[in-house]
């Protein structure tokens, strides 16, 4: 069952993985995720499990575009961010990775450490007994999170997803 780890406001790229750990991300192995909030929650890296969420407030991903922001949480194994709005290159480095981002404030639906249930394909947490909804994404954003990212949804597809733009 997924954990909740929440964090505030304006977590940026430097706070998931700070630039001084820069040259450890460059072959981008499994150990990328220990570096995942060392500094400023370092509880998290040992402690996350696969599935588990990150519940947000608003600018998740500000900063530098670094993109082993978000590889160091997806080798973490985060099953969903939620956040009323999202830096937008970490938001597109994010999809592209596979990881699934949900646009809404649910912070004061959860707690910190909260065990709940998640229902990725509906959408829908499960936090002792109340249910939480969250708005759907487009299908096409569906369709590259079941294939782990852009690149492996290419490498099937041979082709990029129709965005209906």
């Amino acid at each position: 069952m997924p954990r909740i780890w929440v964090f505030g406001n304006d977590v940026n790229t430097d706070q998931m993985v700070p630039g001084r750990y820069a040259p450890y991300m460059l072959g981008a192995n499994d150990d990328v995720r220990r570096y995942a909030f060392i500094e400023a929650r370092p509880d998290f890296a040992p402690n996350v499990q696969s599935g588990d969420l990150i519940i947000a407030g608003p600018n998740f991903g500000c900063g530098s575009s670094r993109e082993y922001a978000p590889l160091a949480l997806k080798r973490c194994g985060v099953g969903a961010i939620i956040a009323p709005l999202f830096a937008r290159i970490f938001f597109r480095n994010a999809l592209n990775l596979g990881i699934p981002c949900f646009t809404a404030d649910i912070r004061e639906q959860v707690a910190d450490g909260d065990v709940v249930e998640f229902d990725l394909a509906a959408g829908l947490i499960t936090n002792n007994g109340n249910q939480i909804q969250l708005p759907p994404p487009e299908g096409w954003m569906r369709e590259v999170w079941a294939e782990g990212g852009i690149v492996p949804f290419y490498r099937r597809h041979g082709r990029f997803p129709a965005t209906g733009a």
